[in-house]
């Protein structure tokens, strides 16, 4: 399920469309080099599930006519602060690809990769900077919580005594504070008033919670060509996320799965890791967790029903977050 499809929202496709030619103006410079490099990992594609939720956000506040020429920039500038962090992610993982093409840093190096994800970051700060200083601050300060949750991340690789509260810390820095950050752009860029705005970034926060929950059930229970990769390459590359922590918390099968883990995992090993998550409740109660997320974005939506100009699609964004969940249930 594609963010499109999850949002149902009229009119988000043809945005989303305005959105990907500004992106690709935002990435070229002066030197052609460095705008190929740059523009790499845009002419890729991809969900664009952030610029979304800025429209969307937007939407909810001024109903459903045309999106202004502010709320599209400030969805481009939070896709290129995520699309900043993706070169940068890609170095630190030795990823050898990225949205099905070439990564940037097997193709060119690390260093014109790290250089190119510096070059978006700072296209992405310009722009925010002409929507005034209180994007711009958001901005910034989002790029460091980026940062935080990466850390936290790298922290604990291969940590077999990562605890639940590290784990929560770390998506709530690397994916729920960008999308706490989108949905916020989205009410300041439309004029909404201050208590719609901080009702949608917590409602940003709690979908960004929801929907980093349901990709790391994802990693284990899809299928190889759903998710482009082996299912259990999370826990490959020394990242145990909420399904296998609480699934090292089970009786016997635990003590086996953390005797197999602490380590890089050759392809049997992962299946047989990934088979023992399978076996418990893990996938399940992971589940229910994203599902209290999801009821708490629903809730963070209340405060803009009062006066709403499209209560439709506030029913469509409360149920954002159940339909991403539902998908794995069935």
């Amino acid at each position: 399920m594609n963010v499109v499809e999850a949002l149902r929202l009229p009119g988000i496709e043809e945005s989303l469309s305005r959105v990907e030619v500004t992106l690709r103006e935002a990435t070229t410079g002066l030197d052609p080099f460095l705008s190929e490099v740059a523009s790499h990992l845009v002419r890729a594609g991809g969900k664009r599930l952030r610029p979304a939720l800025v429209v969307a956000s937007a939407q909810a506040c001024a109903g459903m006519g045309g999106v202004s020429d502010d709320v599209l920039q400030g969805a481009v500038a939070v896709e290129l602060v995520h699309l900043g962090s993706l070169y940068h992610d890609d170095v630190m993982d030795e990823a050898p690809s990225r949205r099905g093409v070439e990564s940037a840093n097997t193709r060119w190096g690390n260093l014109v990769a790290i250089l190119a994800g510096d070059f978006l970051l700072a296209r992405a700060s310009e722009i925010a900077a002409s929507l005034g200083t209180e994007v711009a601050a958001l901005l910034a300060r989002t790029i460091g919580q980026l940062c935080e949750g990466e850390v936290g991340q790298l922290r604990y690789a291969f940590d077999t005594s990562r605890s639940e509260d590290a784990y929560l810390a770390s998506i709530g820095g690397k994916t729920a504070s960008l999308m706490s950050t989108a949905a916020r752009v989205g009410g300041i860029t439309s004029g909404a008033e201050r208590h719609i705005i901080d009702a949608l970034t917590d409602f940003g926060y709690s979908i960004g919670m929801a929907f980093q929950i349901w990709d790391d059930v994802r990693d284990l229970v899809s299928t190889p060509d759903d998710l482009g990769k082996p299912a259990g390459h999370d826990m490959v590359e020394g990242t145990y996320t909420l399904p296998v922590l609480r699934a090292m918390q089970v009786p016997g099968i635990g003590e086996d799965l953390t005797a197999l883990l602490g380590v890089p995992l050759d392809p049997p090993a992962r299946d047989k890791a990934r088979d023992l998550v399978l076996s418990t409740e893990a996938i399940s109660s992971s589940i229910a967790t994203g599902r209290t997320w999801a009821d708490r974005a629903a809730d963070a939506l209340e405060p803009l029903r009062a006066n709403s100009a499209a209560p439709a699609h506030i029913d469509t964004l409360a149920a954002v977050g159940h339909r991403l969940l539902d998908e794995l249930c069935a």
